[in-house]
């Protein structure tokens, strides 16, 4: 978790009261590929519900990659660090999808669980 970066997003959600796009969530083990800032800046505000959108991750249509030059990621690292709660490094990793993800505008209230 970046802390400058999470503050931010704390500020973005208070400021506009709602979540515009969900965070990227593989259906088969809901490990969070995208978003991992999101989710902790609504845990600390309160909130129990995150827009997500599920996905197959093993389709060919979602890529990883690395922010970073000279790391090299992979899917199955991504899924090992993923399920034994061992994150990687913020930045590590960075996934390309090949279709739009939706807005969703959904209103902070909606979140309250």
């Amino acid at each position: 978790m970046i802390p400058e970066r999470l503050i931010e997003i704390i500020e973005w959600i208070v400021r506009d009261g709602a979540i515009h796009y969900p965070i990227l969530v593989d259906k088969d083990t809901l490990i969070i590929l995208d978003g991992h800032h999101r989710v902790e800046a609504l845990r600390r505000l309160g909130y129990k519900l995150v827009p997500a959108l599920l996905v197959d991750y093993d389709s060919s249509c979602i890529s990883v990659s690395s922010w970073r030059e000279g790391v090299y990621v992979t899917k199955d690292l991504v899924r090992e660090h993923g399920l034994t709660g061992n994150l990687l490094p913020p930045k590590t990793s960075r996934h390309k999808v090949c279709f739009d993800i939706p807005r969703v505008d959904i209103q902070l209230s909606m979140l309250r669980g």
